[in-house]
């Protein structure tokens, strides 16, 4: 995510996912097509071959070359008169079938730039009907390595890709996205008309994957001016940076480096734990987190007796062991973290 005051980076683009054809695969199509009506008119012509007079054979009928040629010359240019309709069938199929041919041959031909004129108009309907659609989406503000962990996750969790929209300033970053399936938004997240562009303020999640704490830091302001509902989930690298991403508005702050650097000590001390965790982290694939809501039948009984492998009982901000005095007795808003290497039981979602 390029951090600089950069003109162009400040102009917001929408770009929504596609399978865009090769140049190859594309005039290849054209040619088949112009190829195509070219074959047709010349059938045309041929059944119609007696309508016709050939200067060069007056008195015969049009041969299957003759009719190739017409319908060529036709097609491709005004014709050279050398070859006429003379009877009214044949100058009403001139009229009826082979001009239409003629105009969709001359579109075949100029059809780059109708391509361009059809795209852009195909592309501006789908975002309108994309932003009229967009609601309680997930916002991902840079697409690096951390980024792209971070939609994957989403998506492997239950997120559509739909109600994934990506936000970054490097072209091919965009283009990864789009690739992927996902909306992106290419321009600088700092950046409020950046942010509006990805309707941040009709989203429910924002996270911060940026490469530069400061960046992070004033993506968070701008966010939560323009959002003051959503959960806002920053990365940052240093762990000083932490309470002041806080005090701009980000509800939750994950250390990097920090993390990255317990994991190693704990893989190394303690390799089997290391294993678990990174277990953990791996969704899907293993064991999993999961999070869900205190059953009615749960309330009032400890943390140890609910159904499932409970590790955290959510408390409001607080989060507390399963076997801490104050997790003795669920209550009714509680939430409960589990661990589980099967499919999530309904009311659960993943941690």
């Amino acid at each position: 995510m390029a951090n600089n005051a950069d003109p162009a980076a400040s102009a917001a683009t929408v770009s929504m996912p596609s399978r865009p054809a090769t140049p190859l695969a594309s005039v290849t199509n054209r040619m088949l097509l112009a190829l195509g009506l070219l074959a047709a008119s010349a059938v045309i012509v041929y059944l119609g071959r007696g309508g016709y007079r050939d200067a060069a054979h007056p008195g015969r009928p049009l041969s299957l070359l003759a009719s190739v040629y017409y319908a060529t010359i036709t097609l491709s240019t005004t014709g050279f008169g050398d070859i006429v309709p003379v009877t009214d069938t044949a100058r009403l199929v001139n009229v009826v079938l082979i001009t239409p041919i003629r105009v969709i041959f001359l579109i075949v031909l100029v059809g780059t730039t109708l391509e361009v004129l059809t795209q852009r108009t195909r592309t501006s309907w789908r975002i309108a009907r994309w932003r009229s659609k967009m609601e309680g989406h997930a916002i991902v503000i840079g697409y690096g390595t951390k980024g792209r962990s971070v939609a994957r996750t989403l998506s492997e969790s239950g997120v559509p890709n739909e109600s994934i929209v990506i936000v970054d300033t490097a072209a091919d970053a965009v283009a990864e996205a789009n690739a992927a399936g996902l909306v992106a938004v290419g321009g600088d997240g700092t950046r409020r008309a950046v942010l509006s562009h990805a309707e941040i303020g009709r989203a429910s999640q924002v996270i911060i994957a940026v490469n530069r704490d400061d960046s992070a830091v004033l993506i968070a302001l701008t966010a939560r001016q323009l959002n003051s509902a959503a959960m806002i989930v920053a990365a940052v690298r240093e762990e000083e940076n932490q309470l002041l991403l806080r005090q701009s508005g980000a509800d939750h702050v994950v250390v990097s480096s920090d993390t990255a650097g317990r994991m190693l000590a704990i893989s190394t001390i303690r390799p089997a734990a290391g294993r678990v965790i990174a277990d953990l982290l791996d969704h899907g694939r293993g064991l999993d987190l999961m999070e869900r809501p205190v059953a009615e039948a749960e309330v009032g009984a400890p943390a140890r007796d609910a159904a499932g492998v409970v590790i955290a009982v959510v408390r409001g901000s607080e989060v507390l062991a399963p076997d801490a005095p104050e997790a003795a007795q669920l209550a009714d808003g509680d939430r409960l973290i589990l661990v589980s290497a099967r499919g999530w039981p309904a009311g659960s979602s993943p941690a």
